[in-house]
């Protein structure tokens, strides 16, 4: 039976780093044991510092939540117990998601929004962790979830206050979600519980009684490529103990009462007006190759006794989902409440059987039923496009919105749910097509606690809130929307040179605002922005690495040979000047992107208005140890004339990352000698294809990635088809398949533990393997406990280190290496 708890030893041709072993004679000496390094200064100072702390606002838009948080975990935090179980990963010591999946918070503060002093609140046991913080519907108050030894407790922090107590034990069962949520009148919150007196975890050690069998009987049945899934009947018993909650209404003053029977919640919220539970109830039988939320489930209403008031839909196993991105389940999903209703139910329901390759003019269908849920579900709106989301108004104003993946297009409906009928586009667009954005309705914590739209004073218009992206760079803006018209007007767009968003909106003139404010110089700082008046300044949070304040950035633009237009953003050291010092060593790293359309793919937005710092594994880090980085060189990948963009997959990238290298040596900031390519990622994915089909770089560092298409045959980034239906493409983009072609040093780093869709370790494993076994150059270092993206200090250290090292090792003279 598999082990559960991530305590594995690594494998034995990883090496985590080269320790000078103690002098003896050569036939007696032995490996050094690998350790983790520290990275060069002042990359290991900058890491060490405290972070600056999270702001959020208050739903009454009266309050500030300042959130310290923790800096990077330790590999030993990352050592505590964890469990794989149906695509989740979950502490079992606390019922929780497992430590690396939590940023913890250490401490809480309220500021008013009008300025003054922030409050520290008191109450908090010493060296606190919280995660989970939610503001209660009034603003009065703010509950979170508190980690101690045996659990997770429920706590809530006073605004007037500033004091902290404790709602329950360490009863929280958080394994699938945050655990609790405000009732809507704020007198108290709905909580998942782990059931009174649940016993012991199931003995999963003992020998197996036979063996795990799977058996298909012609039904096709295509599923993407998923980790942490269930095993075996061990995992089943596991998923049971751990997944089951009792949910529970916890009053903030009075005693809990428990709802109805314990089940497996993925889902449980409060109707606005709190007489209803939407609930969503995992049966079995359990699947062994899709996560929970595919499992056969119950969608029902409850009243806050338990009693079913309303069965939403019976859902089968969904394993037989098509492939393509803008294909869904069969039957009711994305069942909701109403945000600005007392208890009417919205769901969804595919009209072409789920499957977009069927031809069908109305693809989704947006039902409501209104308690008590006796009368015939009325149509909202049919939609041509795959429902994508809601903003809730009013009676007669709601924005339905609609996308379609295959041409990247978007709609947004304006529709009336008093009367409903096909309603009023007001934005039909692709995209991906930044300069054309129109922006966003802004949508805001109602009374109750639900996000609804913000409407101006006289109710005709709707505030709007955008990027802004030009050709200049990013200046967002706040727009008034009138919804009879179409018409804009513009309130506000942040000044020239300065990076400035609205986090809300104080009045309903749109007049006064509390915003986040940066610029090329100045770290991000909350201010409140009087737009008749002056700003007050709320938050001073310092430069987290002010060591980096003196790197020269600027965007560069240049063109591909068909034509298209590129852009990086360039980075030279601080003190670095072309003149004096000549061609640096440059690290070029990279994520390609799938496009429909040439002109939107060519679109650049500099970047010279944003308080830009490395953080974690960055790779900008490399500045401060003398080396030039091109930082996001774009890799379009267009698909033109009905061909699909991956069909040119190798010639668009090589093509594009031979301008850009052509781009840099122009400049005279670079020579040809030495240029690495590196990417984390898809952008590993990347790296590897350009070593293998290209001798533009000296080296390569692919972190995380995905080599071998032949693993994801269900499917891939942007790719819908599968391995049979594009056999040739996966071959040709699979780096795996000329591991023989790649003659340059290659650094491979990849997670232990990672967890992404298609980047399982074995694709940096098996690349690893097949790249020795051609003599090619390459080091392979596996991150104990790492997921996806690595979190523990040791960990990022080490990358930073490792990085730091192979480049030195392939760009920098022998002489001056062995200087340092």
């Amino acid at each position: 039976m598999r082990r559960q708890l991530l305590k594995q030893a690594l494998p034995a041709l990883v090496i985590l780093a080269a320790v000078p072993a103690l002098a003896m004679p050569a036939a007696a000496q032995a490996p050094a044991a690998p350790t983790y390094q520290q990275p060069p200064q002042p990359i290991a100072q900058i890491l060490d510092s405290k972070p600056n702390p999270t702001a959020s606002l208050s739903p009454d838009r009266q309050t500030l939540l300042l959130q310290d948080r923790s800096n990077l975990p330790s590999i030993a935090e990352l050592a505590e117990p964890m469990l794989r179980l149906a695509g989740y990963r979950i502490n079992p010591q606390n019922n929780g998601p497992a430590n690396s999946r939590v940023t913890w918070l250490t401490g809480l503060s309220f500021q008013a929004v009008e300025g003054g002093a922030a409050r520290v609140v008191s109450g908090l046991p010493a060296n606190a962790r919280l995660t989970n913080v939610s503001w209660a519907p009034n603003g009065k108050a703010v509950a979170f979830l508190l980690n101690t030894p045996n659990g997770l407790e429920l706590w809530t922090a006073d605004v007037a206050s500033a004091q902290a107590r404790r709602l329950t034990g360490p009863t929280v069962n958080a394994a699938n979600g945050a655990g609790f949520s405000w009732l809507p009148d704020a007198s108290g919150l709905l909580v998942q519980a782990v059931p009174a007196g649940r016993r012991a975890a199931p003995d999963v050690t003992r020998p197996p009684s036979g063996p795990t069998v799977a058996e298909t009987g012609g039904r096709a049945a295509p599923v993407r490529t998923y980790q942490d899934l269930l095993a075996d009947a061990g995992d089943e018993a596991l998923f049971d103990h751990y997944f089951t909650s009792q949910l529970t209404i916890v009053p903030l003053n009075g005693r809990a009462r428990t709802i109805g029977q314990p089940g497996v919640f993925l889902g449980a919220s409060v109707s606005p007006d709190g007489r209803y539970i939407l609930q969503t109830r995992v049966k079995k039988p359990y699947s062994y190759v899709v996560p929970a939320s595919l499992f056969p489930a119950e969608v029902i209403i409850t009243d806050l006794n338990g009693r079913e008031a309303h069965r939403v839909a019976d859902l089968p196993l969904r394993d037989n989902v098509p492939t393509p991105f803008d294909a869904v389940a069969p039957g009711p999903r994305a069942a909701q409440w109403r945000a600005d209703a007392d208890a009417t139910l919205v769901w969804v329901e595919a009209q072409d059987g789920g499957d977009p390759r069927n031809a069908a003019e109305v693809r989704d269908r947006v039902l409501m039923l209104q308690a008590p849920f006796n009368d015939r579900p009325r149509t909202l709106v049919d939609l041509k496009e795959r429902y994508s989301g809601v903003q809730w108004g009013r009676d007669d104003v709601a924005i339905v919105n609609s996308r379609w993946f295959n041409t990247r297009h978007e709609t947004r409906t304006l529709v009336d749910p008093s009367n409903p009928g096909a309603g009023r586009v007001l934005v039909d667009r692709n995209y991906q097509d930044r300069y054309n954005d129109p922006g966003s309705v802004v949508v805001e914590p109602n009374a109750r606690g639900r996000s609804t739209i913000r409407f101006t004073a006289d109710g005709s218009k709707v505030f709007v809130e955008g990027d802004g992206a030009t050709r200049q760079g990013a200046y967002p803006f706040l727009d008034t929307l009138d919804l009879k018209t179409g018409e804009t007007e513009r309130l506000w767009r942040a000044a020239q040179g300065e990076y400035e968003t609205v986090v809300g909106i104080l009045d309903d003139a749109g007049r006064k605002l509390v915003t986040y404010r940066e610029s090329r110089t100045d770290p991000a700082n909350l201010r409140l922005r009087d737009l008749d008046g002056g700003v007050t300044q709320l938050t001073q949070f310092p430069d987290p690495a002010p060591q980096l304040a003196d790197v020269k950035r600027e965007l560069i633009t240049y063109t591909r040979d068909d034509g298209v237009q590129l852009s990086g953003t360039l980075y030279l050291p601080a003190g670095y000047d072309k003149d004096r010092d000549g061609p640096l060593p440059l690290l070029m790293w990279a994520y390609p992107a799938e496009f429909t359309d040439a002109a939107v793919a060519g679109q650049v937005v500099d970047t010279e208005n944003r308080f830009v710092r490395p953080a974690g594994i960055s790779h900008l880090f490399l500045l401060t140890q003398g080396y030039a980085i091109l930082d996001n060189p774009t890799m379009p990948i267009i698909g033109r004339d009905g061909a699909e963009p991956n069909d040119t997959y190798i010639e668009q990238l090589s093509a594009s990352a031979k301008a850009a290298v052509d781009a840099v040596v122009a400049l005279g900031v670079a020579d040809r000698d030495r240029i690495a390519v590196g990417g984390h990622s898809y952008g590993a994915f990347m790296t590897a294809n350009l070593l293998a089909h290209t001798d533009l770089f000296k080296t390569g560092i692919a972190r995380s990635g995905a080599y071998n298409r032949t693993l994801t045959p269900f499917g891939f980034q942007a790719e819908q088809r599968s391995y049979w239906e594009a056999t040739e493409t996966y071959n040709a983009m699979s780096p795996f398949a000329y591991a023989d072609k790649v003659n340059e040093p290659i650094l491979l780093i990849h997670g232990e533990a990672d967890a992404n869709s298609g980047t399982f370790p074995i694709q940096s494993e098996r690349f690893y393997a097949a790249l020795k076994g051609n003599g090619a150059t390459a080091r392979y270092v596996v991150l104990p406990l790492e997921d996806h993206g690595y979190r523990a200090r040791e960990s990022v250290g080490h990358t930073q280190w490792e990085m730091a090292a192979w480049l030195d090792r392939y760009l920098k003279p022998k002489a001056t290496t062995a200087a340092q």
